[in-house]
């Protein structure tokens, strides 16, 4: 008998010792979902071919910008909301963050930036190119 067993998103054969006294042809294999645990049963050699997994987990999460500056690392903060009965909430107090298009003068072109209004007047005090070279980011990839 064959069992399946689910690593990731592939599936891998895990075989098993049979006794001599079962046919092949009524073997079994036990595919077990990681994902709804429910037992299904087939044939393991029609388990092998109809499968389908999708090859990366980040397929199914939508990809979204973090509201975090890459020239200050500045990101948000957890603050209280307060009422006037003096009741507290939490409440997040977001960066203020501008898409700029910033001219860069050693690549002769302008970038488009996402950063925060902080680091914009630290690039007009430094230069684009001592803030960038700080803070570790690639001009030229952008």
């Amino acid at each position: 008998m064959a069992t399946m067993v689910t690593q990731g998103p592939w599936l891998k054969i895990a075989s098993v010792s049979q006794p001599k006294s079962v046919a092949k042809s009524t073997e079994l294999g036990f595919l077990t979902s990681q994902l709804s645990g429910v037992r299904i049963s087939y044939g393991y050699s029609d388990v092998i071919n109809r499968i389908a997994l999708p090859s990366a987990p980040s397929l199914l999460q939508p990809i979204v910008a973090r509201r975090i500056c890459p020239f200050t690392g500045k990101k948000a903060n957890r603050a209280n909301k307060v009422s006037f009965s003096n009741h507290k909430t939490k409440k997040l107090q977001f960066v203020n963050l501008q898409y700029k298009k910033v001219w860069w003068e050693a690549g002769k072109r302008f970038v488009k930036l996402r950063l925060s209004t902080k680091a914009l007047k630290t690039i007009e005090k430094n230069g684009l190119e001592a803030v960038a070279k700080k803070a570790g980011i690639d001009l030229r990839k952008k």
